[in-house]
């Protein structure tokens, strides 16, 4: 059994962690004060309560407002800031961040390339002052109309040019659309040269993650933990070694599994799926990717070992080109062997 401080101290790699969704509650209060928003509470106690996960719709409730809360280019900055504070606290070298930019310009009215200059200098912050990497993934929210699909699609080649952005996602409520409404999205993606990753097999089973792999070319699927309900899906993404960006405490949060020793992570790792864990909503969820590896350590009796292969298979799955993915598994490997002599 690993040890609370050797997880603690290794170095991480996140892949699916939504931005607007780990924003803590004091930040909220700030964005709240400074924009004159009216949320349910108004003490950092009264929002933290508010906070806790109830149920999905209630989810979406305070999603919403806190992306309402977001006003200005500095307020992206500000989260974004905070955000990767937060990481290089956790010893995460590099995290790959979804968010959703077509909110924050319906709600805020910030044009793409404002948003776009925020999270830039958001990211030289990081990589200059805490030593740490980041990319953003922009998602097409489902049940929007297929135009705005492509014009989400269109801010995400720009922002990949810019080095900003690495990949287009989909994300939102898997049963909204069907995923073949945004078509013309994934292709204009592709022909860019731009990734591709899908939410999908988390609230809708494994037909979800079959339709993404038949309409796009996916290079990961964001959860994607019932696809073993499909033996054709899991040989599938076995076979082609696309990696599963799983979240366990979410997906227990939202339903998918009663509860953690009954979560389906041990079978996919037994199946030879490739498989990273991570956080989703931090603080939405009560939790962080440390928490998360803990918890699943503590759970089901990981070794360093499979830690290791956690870690590693993240870093590999990373959109980083070739040689700074290289220097990223350096540096895993050797804060890994750092964290294991220190034991």
């Amino acid at each position: 059994m690993v040890t609370e401080a050797f997880v603690r101290a290794i170095p991480k790699v996140e892949l699916h962690v939504h931005l607007e969704g780990s924003i803590r509650p004091e930040t909220v209060l700030k964005l709240a004060e400074r924009n004159k928003i009216d949320l349910p509470a108004h003490d950092l106690e009264g929002l933290r309560e508010w906070y806790v996960f109830r149920d999905f719709p209630h989810f979406v409730e305070v999603y919403v407002a806190v992306s309402k809360g977001i006003r200005t280019p500095d307020d992206v900055e500000l989260i974004a800031r905070e955000f990767l504070e937060g990481q290089a606290e956790q010893n995460v070298l590099h995290s790959e961040v979804t968010y959703t930019a077509s909110t924050i310009e319906k709600f805020a009215g910030i044009p793409w390339n404002e948003q776009k200059d925020a999270l830039k200098r958001a990211l030289e912050y990081g990589q200059k002052e805490l030593g740490v990497s980041a990319r953003f993934i922009l998602d097409i929210v489902r049940g929007d109309p297929a135009e705005r699909g492509r014009q989400v699609a269109e801010w995400a080649i720009d922002g990949h040019r810019d080095g900003v952005v690495c990949a287009l996602g989909l994300a939102g409520i898997e049963r909204a659309v069907p995923a073949t409404q945004y078509a013309d999205a994934y292709a204009m993606a592709d022909e860019a040269g731009l990734p591709f990753i899908p939410h999908a097999g988390e609230t809708r089973g494994a037909d979800s993650i079959r339709e993404v792999l038949d309409a796009a070319k996916p290079v990961r699927i964001g959860h994607g933990v019932r696809c073993l309900e499909d033996v054709s899906v899991a040989a599938e993404l076995r076979d082609r070694q696309i990696p599963l960006e799983v979240c366990p405490t979410s997906n227990v949060r939202l339903g998918v599994f009663p509860s953690l020793e009954e979560h389906v992570l041990p079978r996919l790792l037994d199946e030879g799926l490739y498989v990273t864990i991570n956080s989703d909503d931090p603080p939405m969820f009560n939790t962080t990717i440390t928490d998360e590896l803990l918890r699943t350590s503590e759970t089901f009796g990981f070794s360093e070992d499979i830690l290791w292969t956690l870690t590693q298979n993240a870093g590999r799955a990373a959109l980083l080109p070739a040689e700074e993915k290289r220097a990223l598994i350096d540096r895993l490997r050797e804060g890994f062997s750092e964290a294991q002599d220190s034991e």
